[in-house]
């Protein structure tokens, strides 16, 4: 294991690594703190960048713009209302109100202290964790991944709220587009409507950029009437050692909230900042104050947003199943690298590993430096016309989709893709399940198939092991909640009607 960690430290020491993970987070913040650009669309934006660099120094340059992405969330969230992201959305309840009564670096500055520390809380629990899960995952086979995918994508359509039909819906379109192409064991076209471009099917680069970027530039300039948003300036004190003091209670069970919901599969950055604001809300003995400018609301928020972010790479580095949207786009990456995540990883690229442990680490000290240095100047980035800064990230989707193959072909797919995200968008769709669906679809077939060829076609290999029999229940179980929660629905908001 020591010999591991050197070969580790000897992997990630180099100028490349140090400042991948700088520039990452540079523009993970700057990308946040945008309005209408999420963290999704700016690693999308960056990953085919990382095309001709090393593995390593690749995801770690992902891994900063995400962990970057959830803080600059929080900047335009607290100055103009308007949350870079959607787990910043809780952010606003009580950022904004602080910045009305001329504390906004007060606000600034603990939503930051909040997120360096869930982060660095986020990054232990997968240091610690992930070895232990993909040693357990040693023991699956083919069956036991196929009925861990179905798991995985019962959860991931089930997290969409109240739009689970949508959610099933998206799921399902998802895996049907990654149908296309050759059929991975008998070699016959699928939906390739002799189009040769279609024979590799839809590659992953310009499906990811089309479902993300595209959308939010066409809603953008689809809108009839643009409106200014209310800003207030960035004034007043500093967040003394007090008032850290005085939240951290929230700030650590924000961080737990952060770290178990976001090793699970789909859930994402913002249902875990609303269970940790509303908890410090219950708890707290200023609750009259919530909503009205109180500092531990925006502490709580913003600990459980950035507790997901080393949870979610979790599930993905141990079993090669994608927490969230963005570690789907950095599976991607891996798969483009020649890189499997799962407990194969573990054995063969033990040091690579270790290199990125190492690199987000880093990561964590890197979002502390940039936030307290570089905050008055990303704070401007909200003044930035949008008329201005959309046509440039066209330019950027349209680079990222060629240069995957250096093919026009590509170009044509983000683009229909980008009428199906918008369409999507419209009919109020999550994009989530779509994405982790199309990626997680080759390889339910994949098992599924090869289960029935160790089987010679018996279907009884899915239920001949223990932890197969487990995954059918937690499956089973999980749907019989959703099914439960979806018809019990309309009467709960029949007795709020009767109430009123």
């Amino acid at each position: 294991m020591f010999e591991n960690i050197a070969d580790a430290f000897v992997l990630f020491l180099n100028w490349d690594n140090i400042l991948a993970v700088f520039a990452g987070v540079l523009i993970g913040t700057v990308t946040g703190a945008i309005p209408g650009m999420t963290t999704p669309m700016g690693v999308a934006l960056v990953l085919p960048f990382t095309f001709s660099l090393n593995p390593v120094t690749g995801i770690l340059l992902l891994l900063g713009v995400y962990k970057g992405g959830l803080y600059g969330g929080s900047i335009t969230a607290i100055l103009i209302k308007a949350p870079g992201t959607p787990a910043a959305a809780c952010t606003v309840l009580d950022g904004f109100p602080l910045s009305r009564k001329g504390e906004a670096r007060k606000a600034l500055d603990i939503a930051l202290y909040a997120s360096v520390f869930a982060d660095f809380m986020s990054n232990l629990a997968l240091i610690l964790m992930a070895g232990f899960l993909a040693s357990f995952a040693l023991q699956f086979g083919p069956p036991e991944f196929f009925t861990l995918i179905i798991f995985a994508l019962t959860i991931i359509a089930g997290v969409s709220g109240d739009r689970l039909a949508m959610g099933v819906i998206s799921a399902c379109l998802g895996l049907i587009l990654a149908t296309v192409g050759l059929d991975i064991v008998y070699g016959t076209e699928r939906f390739v409507f002799n189009e040769y471009e279609l024979m590799a099917g839809l590659n992953f680069i310009p499906v990811l950029i089309g479902l993300f970027a595209l959308p939010e530039i066409l809603n953008h300039f689809t809108k009839p009437v643009f409106q200014d948003l209310e800003t207030n300036a960035l004034k007043g004190a500093h967040a003394t050692f007090a008032d850290f003091k005085r939240c951290f209670k929230s700030i650590f069970r924000g961080s737990l909230f952060g770290v178990v919901l976001g090793a699970i599969p789909g859930i994402g950055g913002a249902p875990a900042a609303f269970l940790s604001y509303s908890e410090a809300k219950r708890t707290s003995p200023r609750s009259a104050n919530f909503g009205k400018g109180e500092i531990e609301g925006v502490a709580a928020a913003e600990a459980g947003n950035n507790g997901v972010a080393g949870a979610t790479m979790i599930p993905l580095l141990a079993l090669g199943v994608p927490g969230d949207v963005i570690t789907a786009v950095i599976l991607g990456a891996f798969m483009i690298h020649g890189l499997t995540p799962g407990p194969i990883m573990f054995q063969n690229n033990i040091d690579m590993i270790y290199a990125i442990f190492i690199g987000i680490m880093l990561s964590s000290a890197y979002l502390f430096l940039i936030g307290k240095l570089s905050i008055k100047y990303i704070s401007r980035i909200s003044d930035v016309p949008n008329r201005v800064l959309y046509p440039v990230v066209l330019i950027l989707c349209t680079y990222g989709a060629y240069a995957v193959n250096n093919n026009l072909f590509d170009v044509l797919v983000m683009l229909v893709m980008g009428l199906v995200g918008f369409t999507l968008l419209r009919l109020d769709i999550p994009t989530a399940p779509f994405l982790i669906a199309f990626v997680l679809g080759p390889l339910l077939e994949d098992n599924f198939r090869q289960s029935l060829l160790l089987s010679e076609g018996s279907i009884d290999i899915f239920v001949r092991s223990p932890i197969c029999i487990v995954f059918w229940c937690l499956t089973a179980i999980t749907l019989g909640m959703l099914i439960k929660s979806y018809f019990s629905k309309p009467k709960t908001m029949a007795t709020a009607e009767s109430g009123r």
